[in-house]
Formats: structure tokens, sequence, C-alpha cells
């Protein structure tokens, strides 16, 4: 079976570790893909004048799974309306720490599940008079439930006996109130074992005690920063993977931005992207190849060579390379 795959490599250094990542899925002769490539970000809104021109979006919503790199100044423009494109209710950031290198916390292994769908990421935004803006954050019953059930389904298809469901319901009341009571109530309806924790408090203990922690489910904004706080515990974003999942598709990509800074120097980290392929590759039923990518970029990780961020020299070529080669 051929899988069609949209590949967007967006800005900066998305335009060199998304090919990075098709190469090592070109790499596996059990899987037939096709790749079709998009164009969205800075230099496609500069160019057309639209951040993500509506061919890409309807590539996107065609294919059987989409390979975003990152997007600039635009990523409002661009990663939002992909994610909801595909139907993404989730976004699963893995944070671990891999053998070899240099992590503040070499005991991490951490699931963020976090809501995709609402919070003050749905973009309320308005200006009531000079100088007074307000921000309109929307937490649903209906999205609350959803993304404790995917969270708990995760933890236990994966092996995670600790769910922590994150909150702020000390303050947000209303809205976290609702986060915080709809998700508690999935687990009860499980009779799943989980904690609860203020999300303010939970940052400090995942820098501290980051092994007391596998899954955890969050509110939008809340897991888009304790996420990149944990990449900070393992090496840097450079090594955090994601999937935005939908009912019927699904979106992959890395944390990390379009790093501007060394965007076309040809030294990008392409370890989140490949994880990310790995995740691809997961979402289609490809568990035992998703799982061979995996240990493939571990033991590139372990031995080199690594990228300049990771203390190395190599370039995102060369890395690459050493994938394929363990693959």
């Amino acid at each position: 079976m051929t899988h069609e795959i949209a590949v967007i490599p967006g800005d900066g250094i998305g335009q060199e570790v998304t090919p990075a990542a098709v190469e090592v899925l070109e790499a596996i002769d059990a899987v037939d893909f096709d790749f079709v490539e998009g164009a969205a970000g800075d230099a496609v809104k500069a160019e057309t004048g639209e951040a993500l021109p509506e061919e890409t979006r309807d590539l996107a919503a065609d294919a059987d799974a989409t390979l975003f790199g990152a997007a600039g100044e635009t990523a409002a423009d661009v990663i939002l309306p992909l994610r909801q494109v595909v139907g993404s209710f989730a976004n699963v950031r893995p944070a671990r720490s891999y053998p070899g290198l240099d992590a503040v916390q070499p005991d991490t292994d951490i699931v963020f599940i976090r809501e995709n769908t609402e919070g003050v990421y749905k973009g309320i935004e308005s200006e009531i008079s000079e100088g007074v803006t307000t921000c309109t954050r929307v937490i649903t019953e209906d999205a609350s439930e959803k993304i404790a059930e995917y969270g708990f389904s995760y933890a236990k298809g994966n092996g995670y006996d600790d769910v922590t469901i994150a909150h702020k319901a000390n303050v947000m009341r209303t809205t976290d109130g609702l986060f915080l009571d709809t998700a508690s109530a999935v687990g009860e309806d499980r009779d799943a074992s989980y904690d609860t924790a203020l999300m303010d408090a939970l940052a400090m203990h995942l820098v501290m005690n980051p092994q007391d922690y596998g899954v955890v489910i969050c509110p939008n904004l809340a897991g888009d920063m304790l996420s990149d706080l944990a990449a900070g515990l393992v090496g840097g974003l450079g090594l955090l993977p994601s999937a935005n999942i939908g009912e019927e598709n699904a979106l992959f990509e890395p944390v990390h931005g379009s790093a501007p800074d060394i965007a076309g120097e040809g030294i990008a980290n392409p370890s989140a992207m490949i994880l990310s392929a790995a995740m691809l590759l997961d979402h289609l039923g490809y568990d035992e190849q998703g799982d061979a990518v995996r240990s493939a970029v571990e033991s590139v990780l372990d031995s080199g060579p690594r990228t300049p961020d990771l203390g190395g020299d190599a370039s995102t070529e060369d890395v690459t390379a050493a994938v394929i080669d363990e693959l």
C-alpha cells in the first residue's frame, strides 16, 4: 500500500531537517511512500500574500499524514490552521533523555498530551480601547473529555503508570475548574490511577524530579510551555518530536522553531524531525519500523556524529547519513 505524505518544510531550518526526515523514511524498504511537497511560511507570504496557500491546505487535508518543518514570523498563520485542517485535537510531545548526552536530568521520560483546539490559542483577541487588550480563553467539557480520554488511553497503551492532570484551577476557577473536573471524571470512570498538579508547581517539580512523571495531560498553553521546559532537561529542543493527532488524519513536526540564527548553515540537528517521522510510522501502523528509526537515532545520539547544539561539529547531512546507516 502506498501512503501519500504531504511534506511542508516551511521556513529556516525546516528547509534542512524536513528533507532529512524524508531521506530516512525513503530508506525503509517495507513501507511505500509518495511524498508531495507544499509551500508555507514567511517566504510564501512575501511572494503570494498568504502564508498558507489554499493548495497547501488541500494537500494536508487529502494526504494520509503530513510532515511539517517550521514556520517563522507567520507561525500562527501556518501551524494553527494546519492543525485544524487535519482535525487535530491532541498534541503529543514526548520528552526523554538519551544515552551519551549530557542531559540536565538523565532519568526523564515524560509525554505531554496537550489539548490542541482551544484555550488562549483559540485566537480570540481584541483591543477594547486604546491601550487595553483582551484574550478570551475557551475551555469546553467536550474537548477536555476528549483529551483526557486520549491521554489515559495513551498511558495505558504505552506502559506509563504515572498520569498527571495539569491545571490552574485555584485561579482560573471556571475554565481550568471545568478542565480539571472533566479530566478527573474520565480517570475515575476508567478506575485509573492519576494525580493532579497546579501547572506552576508542576514546572518546578518537573525540573527537580522528572522521574516521578510519565504522562501529563495539559490544557493548550500549559502543554506548550511545560514541554519546552522538559526539552531543557534532556538536551534541548532539537530532541523533541511531536504529533498532532486527529480522528482520521495527523501532522508531525519537531517542537523547535525555524532557528533563523543557524538557518542555511547546514548544522541544524535533524533528530527531532526524524523522531517525528518515527511517530508518523507509528500512526500509520508501522510500529516495528518506527521503533527501528528511534533506535537508530538513539544509537547516533549516543556515539555520534553530533551537531553543534549537542557539542559536536557534524552537519545535518552527517547525522542523517549516520541514522540511515544504522537502519
